[in-house]
């Protein structure tokens, strides 16, 4: 249940009570594709890192080990020993993004695995299937990721669909949050709202969607094409007819900038890989903007990445190490990075709420929004 607590604007701080714990947003979920943060990172580094909810993913988990075999194991809660909410996407964008050959029909999607070629069936009571088997907090629903840009008329049909599955995804969570085996009974349910870049189709899929009283409500089908003024029109365009009791998540999005351009908006919820997969090539976030750690000017540098982080790796290591391990092609590198890179964004988060409740939130925007782009 979403609790609002005070509003600047349009940004919103709040907290979001679940079956695993209440978190406070406006909030960024940490990545965990099948279980583990990319880079060497366990539940417990999530914790170190500030992080409130931890995401999974569906499809990931289901291909590999098999969401079955996870439930057999106590859960995906149980398996990771992450204690807080969990988050499981509904496989919808991977069946979308990594599927070469699908073929969608009303009854769901048929495609073949990205892994071993063999032939898949998801549709909507299979998506809340598997996320019913991992056990985690709150579940996804299944609908479909337009491309953009996408004609019109696909796009309308694509969303009516979306909302049928919409429905189905709703009636099976009910039949298997009752049933006697089902490791979290208590599983919560978002809608994603989806019409590519068309803003009466997207405010009336979001209109259509509200009337079904779900948990929370997603922002899908963006970055991932569009341009970021485009984006940010279509969050303008949406939120407005989002309930207002009800939290607001913007799925796959994005940079630092994007966060503090979607909370402006009314956003509270936000993922994205963006954190550790920078960290891994070498871009690392700062409080004065972007370093490339692999530039030669850190070879000498023993100064930490940011000198107001409080992380475990700016605590106890240089950039020039930092560089050294990256050079050297040291899985330690990655761990470090990615450390860093997560509790920037955690605490990132942790800056914006405090600004929410200080009535601050315009300032704090004005002094960050150029420089969190910035690459120095």
């Amino acid at each position: 249940m979403y609790k609002l607590i005070k509003q600047e604007g349009n940004a919103r701080l709040g907290e979001f009570e679940t079956p695993h714990g209440t978190f406070k947003t406006p909030c960024f979920m940490n990545v965990a594709t099948a279980g583990a943060i990319k880079g060497g990172l366990s539940a417990f580094d999530l914790a170190d890192a500030k992080c409130q909810v931890m995401l999974c993913n569906t499809y990931h988990l289901h291909v590999r080990t098999g969401d079955e075999k996870i439930k057999q194991l106590g859960g995906i809660h149980s398996l990771t020993r992450w204690n807080g909410p969990i988050l499981t996407d509904s496989g919808g964008f991977q069946v979308f993004s990594l599927a070469k050959l699908r073929n969608i029909k009303e009854e769901g999607v048929y495609f073949s695995s990205h892994i071993d070629g063999r032939k898949i069936f998801m549709g909507p009571e299979e998506s809340m299937q598997i996320q019913s088997n991992l056990g985690s907090t709150i579940a996804m629903a299944f609908d479909e990721c337009i491309e953009n840009p996408s004609p019109y008329e696909y796009v309308a049909k694509s969303v009516e669909r979306t909302t049928r599955w919409l429905v189905r995804c709703k009636e099976e969570m009910e039949r298997l949050n009752s049933k006697p085996d089902t490791i979290n009974k208590k599983q919560m349910l978002f809608g994603i709202n989806q019409g590519s870049t068309y803003e009466d189709l997207r405010i009336k899929h979001m209109k259509d969607i509200a009337q079904l009283d779900l948990d929370g409500y997603a922002i899908g089908g963006l970055a991932v094409g569009e341009t970021s003024e485009e984006m940010y029109r279509i969050i303008e365009a949406v939120t407005p007819h989002m309930p207002e009791n009800k939290i607001r998540y913007l799925m796959g999005v994005g940079t630092p900038v994007n966060i503090l351009e979607g909370v402006k908006r009314g956003v509270d919820l936000f993922d994205c890989v963006m954190p550790s997969r920078n960290a891994r090539h070498g871009h690392l976030f700062t409080s004065k903007g972007i370093i490339n750690i692999n530039n030669q000017k850190y070879q000498m540098d023993l100064s930490p990445v940011d000198e107001k982080c409080e992380c475990h790796t700016c605590k106890n290591f240089s950039r020039a190490y930092l560089r050294h391990l990256k050079k050297a092609d040291e899985m330690l590198y990655m761990r470090l990075a990615v450390i860093h890179n997560l509790h920037f964004y955690n605490n990132l988060m942790e800056n914006i709420r405090n600004s929410l409740e200080k009535g601050e939130f315009d300032n704090f925007y004005k002094l960050n929004i150029d420089i969190l782009g910035n690459r120095i």
